[in-house]
């Protein structure tokens, strides 16, 4: 995440931005030599979090090409100009396919593909598109609304709590939908959210779950920490809690509520398909449970079994497109309407979010 951009700049860049258009046909690296794929991410890739799911979203690329590919990941790689060196000197050493994984490193990764109109790049989380750049993004609120629903079916005190990384509309969407589907069984449910300004930081995470065990809240989402501090420090104290991206169970066998995973493989392999047949397509991508990428998975077998009935319920309509977590009437924190009685937001609204749903208690950062 770039401090350098606001919410604000975010959607009037991304209304500027648009889609753009393609061109099929580009040359790519000599059929050959293997296809140089470079993953570059914030944090280690490890056995749990966002770094591992995509490097794991590799891993079917290597089974299907063999050494017809040749795969290196970085890790580690704080956004800034760090980033932008490294990505750049991935590229300059032959790779022709970059994943930059982390949203503060789309300038940069943007400036490498209008430089090498032979490179494709896959950024994580952003909203600029290029020919050779695509964006991609998870609709992990389809997946924390039924987490919502299981959190608020088993909370006693009717607070609820998210140590959240950076107010970023992937992340803010999360927390509402978090807060929509737990209202859906509790209307008085309420939800505070601890910003921590880090992808990875163990101390501050645990830190705030613990400022948040202490208010009272009894189920808490861990959203977009690449460590399992929140929930090992849940499972300490008792308290339920979940997570995105792979499942952190193994850290806490009795209070883990379940995770919201995600699959890239399928965007992945998609995207190298396409890159070698030379048809590449820059797009907006945001894919969810009908996609395959997104899974609820490791549900806590304490959740009532009426309320699972009815969350399974729920999580077909999603799957088969008959529900939106997005469909009003949506009241925003601050009293006004958010989405009007029987309108749903569009993906384009939902991916530009920068206001918190009635029921968060906790402002958004400036």
């Amino acid at each position: 995440m770039s401090n350098d951009l606001t919410r604000r700049t975010l959607m009037k860049s991304a209304a500027a931005a648009g889609l753009a258009t393609a061109f099929a046909g580009r040359s790519v690296a000599a059929a050959d030599e293997p296809l140089g794929i470079a993953l570059v991410v914030p944090s280690p890739v490890g056995d749990v979090g966002w770094g591992h799911a995509l490097a794991a979203g590799i891993d079917p690329i290597k089974a299907a090409y063999g050494d017809k590919v040749k795969v290196t990941i970085i890790e580690n790689i704080a956004e800034g100009p760090d980033a932008d060196r490294i990505m750049n000197k991935t590229v300059a050493d032959g790779n022709h396919f970059l994943i930059a994984g982390s949203f503060g490193y789309q300038n940069g990764a943007l400036q490498i593909a209008r430089r090498n109109p032979k490179v494709t790049v896959l950024h994580a989380s952003g909203f600029q598109v290029a020919p050779n750049f695509s964006p991609f993004a998870a609709k992990y609120f389809q997946g924390t609304y039924l987490l919502g629903m299981a959190a608020a079916a088993l909370s006693k005190t009717g607070k609820l709590g998210s140590v959240s990384a950076f107010a970023i509309p992937e992340l803010i969407t999360s927390v509402n939908a978090f807060t929509l589907g737990a209202q859906a069984v509790k209307p008085d449910i309420e939800v505070s959210v601890v910003w921590v300004n880090s992808w990875f930081d163990p101390a501050k995470e645990q830190e705030a779950a613990k400022a948040l065990i202490s208010q009272g809240c009894d189920v808490i989402f861990s959203n977009a920490q690449d460590t399992p501090s929140v929930i090992s420090a849940c499972e300490d104290a008792g308290i339920y809690a979940f997570n995105l991206n792979s499942s952190m169970k193994k850290y806490a066998e009795k209070t883990y509520l379940g995770c919201v995973a995600t699959d890239w493989s399928p965007f992945f392999k998609a995207s190298v398909d396409a890159h070698l047949a030379g048809t590449f397509k820059g797009a907006n991508t945001f894919l969810g449970v009908a996609d395959k990428v997104v899974e609820v998975v490791d549900w806590n077998p304490a959740i009532p079994a009426d309320k699972m009935t009815k969350i399974k319920e729920i999580e077909a309509k999603i799957a088969d497109g008959s529900f939106s977590p997005f469909t009003g009437p949506i009241t925003k924190a601050d009293g006004s309407e958010g989405v009007a009685s029987g309108a749903t937001l569009t993906d384009a609204e939902i991916v530009a979010m920068n206001w918190h749903v009635k029921g968060v208690t906790t402002p958004l950062p400036k």
